[in-house]
């Protein structure tokens, strides 16, 4: 549990109980629930909000355009290939002033709302802040990943910074308002029907991969402010956008406790995990958040990095091996260059590699690393890449696929070179 009150109003938070009769400072109570009630406790997330205003307090919602927004996962016929996106292009402020919610782009997903099961890729293109406006998801938690630009997040529960290397989650049902300080990008994983949790470590023991005091949760900041001219909250709900006004900001919640918080954390924090003797572990063992399916061990989505490590394999060939997967595997790069394909996967572009699809090293990868010299070495130093792993088989969009006019149609030639090496007459060498 976590509680914080705005220093400027010490004692905000009610002693004792939830739900005085009369609350610290004339405040309101209200309960946030990110769980059903009767949970089994390690499972329960919600959280006590004392706010100048409730959120009930609004006029009725209305459904507004979703752009390029979607759960439609029908628009245009599957393609099982390999793919991959150019980096996604920023609008210039100079052209058009694009804030985070209308510059959300839905790349692809699979699943239902509705049914609360499923998920969601999205990227984010924008240049300029919410002003007087708010984001909230009604659908599934939002894990941010900025790409380009730091990106300073409002919430109801305080404020977040987070810069590129950083990423953050805001769970299902919490406000929130971006502020961007020039041409800005980035990645969005969305969940339905379940949240984020840090993965069982198993043999690992108690301590590795992402430590829990790394996760860092906002302190309570308040604004007393009305606004004349209406401030608009938009509500993604069952897929689709609404909007509705209130007078005043969201944003007046003087202190809070309870385990149902939004959250940030760095991703050099994490504690790698590789191979001391010889052969791959899994990409598994660089997960830093799983949303688990009711299926023991298979997640609706996993958050996986490849940050900088040591390779030391011995007799082994070193970069990621050649996979057919029943996951998809959506890899974007936040900065440097990936160690399979130096070339042409780009910071701000992504790949997607869907069920069953063949993926694995280029050929020139594959060349260079079959004759290296076996020493120690760093790898990926200076680079983040990143996938997001489903269970489910996603569809992509009319925007990913058409719409966006990234998507790098050569992209299958970066294998065209892999040639046959087979020698019918090999022997193994003498020992």
């Amino acid at each position: 549990m976590f509680s914080s009150e705005d220093p400027r109003c010490p004692g905000s938070l009610p002693e004792g109980q939830n739900n005085p009769q009369v609350c610290p400072y004339g405040l309101y109570a209200e309960q946030l629930s990110g769980s059903a009630f009767t949970c089994p406790r390690p499972a329960n997330k919600r959280s006590w909000l004392y706010r100048i205003l409730p959120s009930v307090k609004h006029k009725p919602f209305a459904p507004v355009p979703c752009g390029n927004l979607t759960e439609n996962w029908n628009e245009v016929e599957p393609d099982p290939n390999q793919l991959r996106w150019l980096p996604f292009t920023i609008p210039k402020s100079t052209e058009k002033k694009v804030d985070f919610a209308a510059g959300l782009h839905t790349v692809c997903g699979a699943g239902d709302a509705k049914s609360r099961n499923g998920i969601g890729i999205h990227m984010y293109t924008c240049n300029t802040s919410m002003a007087d406006r708010c984001f909230n998801n009604s659908d599934g938690d939002f894990l941010i990943v900025p790409q380009q630009g730091e990106i300073l997040i409002t919430t109801e529960f305080g404020k977040m910074m987070v810069e590129p290397n950083e990423i953050c989650v805001i769970q299902q049902g919490m406000r929130f308002s971006v502020d961007v300080f020039g041409e800005t990008r980035g990645y969005i994983l969305e969940v339905y029907g379940a949240h984020f949790e840090l993965p069982d470590l198993g043999p690992i023991g108690a301590n590795g991969l992402a430590n829990p005091r790394d996760f860092l949760c906002p302190v309570a900041w308040y604004e007393d402010r009305k606004v004349a001219t209406g401030y608009t909250i938009i509500n993604k709900y069952q897929g689709k956008l609404f909007a509705c006004q209130q007078d005043f900001s969201p944003f007046n919640v003087v202190a809070w406790h309870g385990n149902y918080t939004p959250y940030k954390y760095n991703l050099e924090n994490f504690m790698v995990i590789n191979c001391v003797a010889f052969d791959h572990a899994d990409p598994s063992i660089f997960t830093v958040l799983t949303a688990k399916s009711t299926r023991p061990g298979v997640a609706i989505a996993d958050f996986v990095i490849f940050p900088p490590r040591w390779g030391v394999a011995d007799h082994t060939f070193r970069p990621p091996y050649y996979h057919r997967n029943c996951m998809s595997e959506f890899m974007g790069l936040i900065k440097g260059h990936y160690e399979a394909k130096e070339e042409g996967f780009q910071p701000g572009g992504a790949s997607l590699h869907s069920i069953m699809t063949p993926h694995g090293p280029d050929g020139e990868c594959f060349e260079k690393n079959s004759t290296a010299e076996l020493k120690p070495e760093r790898v990926a130093e200076g680079t983040m890449a990143f996938m997001f792993e489903s269970s489910f088989s996603m569809a992509v969009t009319k925007w990913g696929l058409q719409t966006c006019q990234r998507l790098d149609k050569n992209y299958y030639q970066c294998w065209e070179s892999l040639r046959s090496h087979f020698n019918p007459n090999w022997k193994p060498s003498k020992q």
